[in-house]
């Protein structure tokens, strides 16, 4: 059973559902017009085996937040692997933002990242995803990561990345940095400047290369 966060707006009490599985979901306080959740792990993570499975269903004209309390560890694995998968839907005007704290691959780590998105025209989703290739002192182990993205019937983003070791020094990869950090928008763009991607369809994509996470300016989510 997936972990899973479900919202329908009311006029009367916005209705949240939450489901605990590897990961438990706790509503905290919010102003009117706002649902906002914590992500708390249920217990160690990330170990090998591991398979978590967060979904994200929200429907209606409400603001959702999702707040990770914590960064979380990907540990040495000794040959295994493990898996990190997200799956979201928006309907109906929804809206959510989603400030996700780093997420570090220690040596010896192999983790596949994916996250799902499909939402209808009028949605907005604003989500930060900070990578982190090992811990401090450390080369970091392998991550994959393939996000896909619909507004409607259109596929408004599609990226698979191989973050192993031996892929991700390239120059038109991570090159010198250790840290990737990224700011995604669909169903509405960024300011323009240098350092933003524009998609074809409604989104955008604003990114740092550094080598420490604190050295990023994508700070706070527009």
């Amino acid at each position: 059973m997936p972990t899973r966060i479900e919202v329908v707006a009311d006029p009367v009490r916005d209705r949240c559902v939450l489901t605990t599985d590897h990961i438990s979901p706790r509503r905290l306080p919010a102003p009117t017009g706002v649902v906002r959740v914590a992500l708390v792990a249920a217990g160690a993570l990330l170990l090998a085996g591991d398979r978590v499975h967060l979904e994200i269903d929200v429907s209606g004209p409400v603001r959702v937040e999702i707040v990770e309390t914590a960064g979380t560890v990907a540990y040495g694995m000794r040959g295994a692997s493990a898996r990190w998968d997200v799956d979201i839907r928006l309907t109906a005007g929804a809206r959510l933002w989603w400030h996700g704290e780093p997420f570090v691959v220690s040596a010896d780590a192999a983790v596949t990242r994916s996250m799902t998105v499909r939402m209808e025209s009028g949605c907005r989703a604003a989500l930060r995803e900070s990578l982190v290739l090992g811990r401090h002192g450390e080369a970091g182990g392998a991550l994959q990561t393939l996000t896909r993205a619909w507004i409607e019937d259109e596929l408004v983003l599609a990226e698979d990345l191989d973050l192993s070791p031996e892929a991700r020094g390239g120059w038109a990869v991570l090159g010198s940095a250790r840290c990737l950090d990224t700011v995604t928008s669909l169903g509405f763009r960024l300011p323009e400047d240098a350092q933003t991607l524009q998609l074809e369809g409604c989104g955008s994509i604003a990114r740092r290369l550094v080598h420490e996470h604190h050295e990023s300016d994508l700070r706070r989510l527009p």
